[in-house]
């Protein structure tokens, strides 16, 4: 097992110049005392950055003492993108039907999706979409039963909180039915898709037509006493406050309390991402100006503050310090670039998430990061840990530690190609014949002689 010291990978700060919270962050650190939402507010307003990656760190090395660090391989189907709500922030969904671009996937394109994601040894699907009113309930369980008769091996990881509210609405069902029977089709656990900030006041100018914050996380409850583990999620750097980021996230640890003490599933992680704003409605309002307000006053939503990597990582440190009750924390690279979403494994995270082989929405919005399984391996053993492909489920498949990993295999010699002018060996001995002259300047030249 590495044996890690946190004092020579992220340096505290001087004595001199360094921030003491004003309660025992020590205890917090060791697991004996929990972080209070004041404290949080705290931390974010005054604590270092490293001191912030410092403390994350060792929280993390308490929580995963194992020498590895994970990633999963999975494909994103957004099998619609027509959809009822109206994001401001989302450059995905189309509103239209009749639109030319608009679209629903077949069960055959989707069939062959996971026919290409198995032969890269993808062990789950990611599906989501738009919340398109024209497909019956029919549609999903007939969708799902002909993946799990076709593809026994894939995990069906599907639909998050406000496709299911919107499924409850179009069919007239209880979200909790329509939950049990999507189980009984074949899904087997939730993403955290739609979280975006609880706020009502937040949500009713970035996502109108999606469902609340309460609904989202009582579709979560709801999962939960069905056996059905899911994740959490938060979107930041649009036009939320801090205190709304400390809301939701006070909101997500609150629920996983009652799961864990009275439900047999609960969130296996959370992730946290930053707002991407290029063709989306959003990037049309104001951007912050740091000379002028306050760095986050809630303005009635017309101004955006995006999030930078500085701001990434500190509420990824700062969400590793205040989740004591949920195990794991994804990097999220898909947004944040490789280079920072390695970093974050020395801020908090513990797994970087999924290679992707297919993603949307997110480039959508003009962000298009990929990494193969080859990458992610290479970042997590520069990291100083083991890359180990792991499920949904956060149980390892494969360890990578010897020459197999897809990181250390030998490559095979490059192939050149051609030269699209041939040197002939008469041009060679007609360069070679040029007589190279290298002359001293005159001294009349030289300005030695008048």
């Amino acid at each position: 097992m590495i044996e890690f010291n946190s004092e020579l990978l992220i340096p505290p700060l001087q004595p001199a110049t360094g921030y003491k919270p004003g309660f025992d962050i020590q205890a917090v650190v060791n697991g004996t005392a929990r972080l209070t939402e004041q404290q949080l507010a705290e931390l974010y307003y005054h604590a270092p950055l490293l001191d912030l990656g410092r403390w994350a760190l060792a929280v993390s090395q308490r929580m995963h003492p194992e020498d590895y660090r994970t990633y999963v391989i999975d494909r994103n189907i957004n099998y619609t993108n027509i959809c009822t709500a109206r994001c401001t922030f989302c450059a995905f969904k189309r509103n239209d039907p009749e639109a030319p671009d608009a679209y629903t996937l077949s069960y055959a394109q989707i069939y062959e999706k996971i026919r290409e994601l198995m032969a890269i040894g993808g062990t789950q699907i990611l599906m989501q979409g738009g919340m398109n009113p024209a497909l019956p309930i029919t549609y999903y369980e007939e969708l799902l039963r002909g993946i799990r008769e076709k593809f026994p091996a894939i995990h069906i990881h599907a639909f998050s909180p406000p496709e299911l509210v919107e499924f409850s609405r179009f069919f007239n069902l209880p979200a909790a039915e329509v939950l049990a029977r999507f189980k009984a089709a074949g899904l087997s656990t939730l993403p955290g898709g739609g979280g975006e900030i609880f706020s009502q006041r937040v949500r009713t100018r970035i996502s109108p037509g999606k469902c609340s914050g309460e609904q989202w996380l009582d579709v979560m409850t709801e999962a939960h006493k069905l056996n059905m583990f899911t994740s959490a999620t938060m979107l930041i750097g649009h036009i939320e406050t801090i205190e709304d980021r400390i809301d939701h996230m006070c909101r997500i640890r609150r629920r996983q309390d009652w799961a864990l003490a009275n439900a047999p599933a609960h969130y296996t992680a959370f992730i946290h991402w930053t707002y991407q704003p290029d063709n989306t409605p959003l990037d049309k309002k104001r951007k912050w100006n740091p000379d002028f307000g306050k760095p986050f006053e809630f303005d009635n939503g017309r101004t955006v503050r995006l999030a930078d990597a500085n701001e990434y990582l500190r509420m990824l440190a700062l969400a590793r310090l205040y989740f004591d009750n949920i195990r794991n924390l994804q990097s999220s690279w898909v947004t944040m670039g490789p280079k920072i979403g390695q970093l974050a494994l020395f801020f908090g995270a513990n797994d970087m998430g999924s290679v992707m082989m297919e993603e949307n929405v997110v480039s959508s919005a003009g962000t298009s990061f990929r990494l193969s399984e080859e990458l992610i391996c290479r970042l997590i053993r520069d990291s100083g840990w083991i890359p180990a492909q792991r499920n949904q489920y956060y149980q390892v498949l494969k360890r990578h530690d010897g020459v197999q990993s897809p990181d250390l295999q030998v490559r095979q010699p490059a192939v050149f190609p051609k030269r699209q002018h041939h040197i002939t060996p008469e041009d060679v001995a007609r360069y070679q014949a040029i007589e190279l002259t290298i002359s001293a300047p005159s001294r009349s030249e030289s300005g030695r002689e008048k």
